[in-house]
C-alpha cells in the first residue's frame, strides 16, 4: 500500500529521559532485563524441546509458545530502546514505525489468546483430571496455538490496514520509547476519531472482555474445587495465583493504555514499559522456573549432560 499524501519519513521518539546519567542507568537496566528474558524464556523452551516428559505435558507445551510470545514481544520493542539510550536524536524510520506497531500486536494479540487457552487447560486440569490427556490431546494444542497466531494477525491487521494508508505530513514527535497505536493515530493529518474508536473497541475491549473472561475462568475452577474438596483449595489456589498474577501484570497497562487512556505520557511511557519488559521478564520466573517440574527436569538435562562427558 503507498502513502501518496505523507511527507513525514521519520518520528522522533523523545524516550524516557533527557538526563545522559538516567540513559546510562536504564541503558543498563535495560540490557540486563533483555539479556534476562531471552535467557529465562529460551531455557523454558529448550527444557520443554529435550525433555521428554515436559514436552508431552499440554502445560508446558503451552508454556514453551507462551515464552516464544514473550521473546518476540520484547525483540520488538527493547533492542531499540537500549540502542537510542546512546543516541541524541532518537528517530525511526515510517515504516519501520508501522512494522513496530503491526508486529507488537501481532505478538501481544496472540498472547492473549494463548493465556485463554492456559486457562482452559488449567480448568481441565484441576477440574476434569481424569480426562485431561483426552481432552487436552496434541492436535488440540497445536490448533489452538495456530489459532493464537491466527487471531493475534486479524487484531493487528484490522487496525494497520488503516493506519498504513494515513497522512502524516504534520508533528512528528512521539512522546514514548517505542511506536504505539493511539499517539502516532494524533499525529495523522486528517481526522481520525472513527479509527480512534476502532482502537479502543479492537485493542481496549479486547484486552478488558479476555481480562474478564480470565478471571471468571479462574472463578470457576476455585469455585468447582472448593465444592469437591476444601482441601484441595490451597493447591487449586496456589497453581492459578502464577496465572492470575502474569494474567494482571500483562492485560493491566494495555487496558489502561488502550481502554481507558490516562492522558499522562509518564504513566503511558511506565506502562509501555511495563507490558513490554517487565512482564516478559516475570513470566519465565512466575511460571516456569520456580516450578519443581521444571527444576526437576534442568537436574535430568545436566545428569544427562555429565554422563555423556563421562562416557567419552
Amino acid at each position: 500500500m503507498e502513502m501518496n499524501n505523507s511527507v513525514v519519513n521519520e518520528f522522533i521518539l523523545l524516550g524516557l529521559t533527557n538526563s545522559w546519567e538516567l540513559e546510562i542507568f536504564f541503558f543498563v537496566v535495560f540490557f540486563l532485563a533483555y539479556t534476562l528474558i531471552l535467557a529465562g524464556n529460551f531455557l523454558i523452551i529448550l527444557m520443554v524441546t529435550l525433555d521428554s516428559h515436559l514436552h508431552s505435558t499440554p502445560m508446558y507445551f503451552l508454556l514453551a509458545n507462551l515464552s516464544l510470545f514473550d521473546m518476540s514481544l520484547s525483540t520488538v520493542t527493547v533492542p531499540k530502546m537500549i540502542i537510542d539510550f546512546f543516541r541524541e536524536r532518537k528517530t525511526i524510520s515510517l515504516w519501520g514505525c508501522m512494522t513496530q506497531m503491526f508486529l507488537a500486536h501481532l505478538f501481544g494479540g496472540s498472547e492473549m489468546t494463548l493465556l485463554i487457552v492456559m486457562a482452559v487447560d488449567r480448568y481441565v486440569a484441576i477440574c476434569k483430571p481424569l480426562h485431561y490427556t483426552t481432552i487436552m490431546n496434541r492436535r488440540i494444542l497445536v490448533g489452538s496455538v495456530l489459532l493464537s497466531w491466527i487471531v493475534g494477525f486479524v487484531h493487528t491487521m484490522s487496525q494497520m490496514a488503516f493506519m498504513v494508508n494515513l497522512p502524516f505530513c504534520g508533528p512528528n514527535v512521539i512522546d514514548d520509547v517505542f511506536c504505539d497505536l493511539p499517539l502516532v493515530l494524533k499525529l495523522a493529518c486528517t481526522d481520525t476519531y472513527i479509527l480512534e474508536m476502532l482502537v479502543i473497541a479492537d485493542s481496549g475491549l479486547l484486552s478488558l472482555i479476555s481480562f474478564i473472561l480470565l478471571l471468571v475462568s479462574y472463578t470457576i475452577i476455585l469455585v468447582t474445587v472448593w465444592h469437591r474438596s476444601a482441601s484441595g483449595l490451597s493447591k487449586a489456589l496456589s497453581t492459578l495465583a502464577a496465572h492470575i498474577t502474569v494474567v494482571t501484570l500483562l492485560f493491566g497497562p494495555v487496558i489502561l493504555i488502550y481502554a481507558w487512556p490516562v492522558g499522562s505520557y509518564t504513566l503511558d511511557k511506565f506502562l509501555s514499559v511495563f507490558y513490554s519488559v517487565i512482564t516478559p521478564f516475570l513470566n519465565p520466573i512466575i511460571y516456569s522456573l520456580r516450578n519443581q517440574e521444571m527444576k526437576a527436569a534442568m537436574i535430568r538435562l545436566r545428569s544427562r549432560h555429565i554422563n555423556s562427558k563421562t562416557i567419552f
